[in-house]
């Protein structure tokens, strides 16, 4: 990881090279003063040929707007919006303990009913959060038609919150990227978007699915990646939702409960786009990492059968771990791109020191300065997979219990809604009055395969109005949460 790293900034310094040498001549320059006069300058204009001049000229034009044309485009995100259940869809824990003693299934298991009841109780999740219809049925219905109203309600709550904040229409999408994990009916969910809101026939649609939860990054990735090459005012939908109905586990193998106790329902859409005007946020730095290739963390979600034939999501129990290796790995790529250039510099020196001590006995145990991401960023939007998780990454970065009070506020208050969920962590900030312009946001989220995303954000204009999904809790919050053992 430590050669990973020192490769990434030699690239940046080869990437750059021209301007660090641009950098150097004015400098040089500067000290030692301009080598023409004015008078002198402008002699020699006058003495050259007119065609010489214009010539120069229109060549440095060209040049200019080569250079435009190879650059890519900035990429804004305009809105975003999420999908805020009622009260009737609640489950507080007396309905979850009541439901949990009626499943024959559980019954039968004494060890998983506890173990499922002991979970609730630990998970970090409130009184509030939301699942749909089909859970509050004994047994639940898991049937297609029920996923299909669950979809069409959060789906399609999502995207008319993100219209009614903002001034595009339905009819200027160009691009339309819809991700769940599980559940694929036919038609696909673009399909279903495009129906309902009769969006034009030349939109490009692209229906993601089998990333968990950090498709919504993905999504996100993905529509930067087009943007950037396409024509400017090219707008793109991006809808990030998990479906519920049609996967509730209905075994008893505790590594397969683990989902019917953490995800809740939910669902968030942003539209994007390669202009600056009316935008909320500017898009910075996205990496992306994947460690599939490892066996265990590709087993780390994974969706199969149990030895009864029952299909469910199969949780490990090193989910923590993993998450916070594939940070890490994630981060050896981020970090250099995002940190200032003082705590790249430290984190340099101390890879050169392990470097050049590797040799001598305990030279390899030399500690890597971790550099403070708090100097790079304001507001910390973490996947909150669930309790644990968060505090892994607390721990790995050094943050606060302030930095990291939207991710455990936003688990207690809606659950885990799996790739949604950073966009209400980013609703609770502005909610709360805490972002101002020129704030800048890092957002973290880990999905099946195993992969780590990271998206950076600068803040262009706040909202004008806490009117999301907090809109009828948010004075409640901070919330003192329970001090349990996990």
């Amino acid at each position: 990881m430590a050669n990973k790293l020192l490769k990434t900034w030699y690239h940046l310094v080869i990437s750059n090279f021209l301007a660090i040498v641009a950098v150097a001549f004015a400098t040089a320059v500067l000290r030692r003063g301009w080598p023409f006069s004015v008078d002198g300058l402008a002699g020699w204009l006058h003495a050259q040929r007119p065609v010489h001049l214009a010539t120069a000229v229109i060549l440095m034009a060209a040049v200019a707007k080569l250079w435009r044309a190879r650059r890519p485009r900035d990429v804004y995100l305009v809105e975003y919006g999420c999908f805020r259940p009622r009260p009737c869809f609640r489950a507080p824990f007396a309905t979850c303990r009541e439901h949990v003693h009626l499943l024959p299934y559980l019954l039968a298991d004494k060890e998983s009913l506890s173990f499922a009841i002991r979970l609730l109780e630990r998970s970090g999740l409130g009184e509030e959060t939301c699942v749909p219809y089909s859970y509050h049925y004994m047994p639940p219905d898991r049937s297609l038609d029920a996923a299909r109203e669950e979809t069409e309600l959060v789906i399609f709550s999502a995207i008319d919150d993100v219209f009614a904040r903002s001034t595009v229409t339905p009819a200027d999408i160009d691009v339309l990227i819809v991700n769940c994990s599980i559940f694929t009916p036919t038609p696909v969910f673009v399909d279903m978007v495009v129906n309902r809101y009769k969006l034009r026939a030349g939109v490009q649609s692209l229906n993601l699915s089998g990333m968990g939860c950090g498709a919504g990054l993905v999504a996100i990735g993905l529509a930067r990646y087009l943007l950037q090459v396409a024509v400017p005012g090219t707008h793109v939908l991006t809808v990030s939702t998990e479906i519920l109905s049609s996967q509730y586990y209905v075994g008893s193998e505790r590594a397969m409960l683990l989902p019917n106790c953490l995800f809740r329902m939910g669902a968030a859409a942003t539209i994007l786009t390669n202009t600056a005007e009316r935008a909320r946020f500017k898009l910075g730095r996205i990496v992306r990492t994947m460690t599939a290739a490892r066996d265990a963390d590709y087993r780390c979600i994974f969706q199969e059968e149990d030895d009864k034939g029952i299909r469910g999501v199969r949780l490990s129990k090193d989910l923590t771990a993993t998450a916070g290796n594939a940070l890490k790995r994630n981060i050896v790529a981020f970090g250099p791109i995002v940190l200032p250039v003082s705590k790249q510099l430290l984190v340099a020196l101390s890879l050169l020191k392990r470097k050049l001590l590797s040799r001598r006995r305990g030279g390899s145990k030399v500690r890597l300065y971790c550099p403070d991401f708090r100097t790079a960023f304001e507001h910390f939007c973490i996947h909150a997979g669930g309790r644990a998780v968060i505090d892994e990454v607390q721990r790995g970065l050094g943050l606060s219990d302030e930095d990291v009070e939207a991710s455990r506020m936003t688990l207690h208050r809606f659950g885990n809604t799996s790739s949604s969920l950073v966009l209400y962590e980013l609703a609770y900030a502005e909610a709360k009055g805490r972002m101002r312009k020129g704030d800048r946001v890092w957002m973290i989220s880990f999905g099946a395969g195993f992969e780590c995303s990271c998206v950076a954000l600068e803040c262009v204009r706040p909202a004008a109005d806490a009117d999301g999904p907090w809109a009828d809790c948010i004075h409640r919050y901070p919330v003192q949460l329970p001090d349990v053992a996990i």
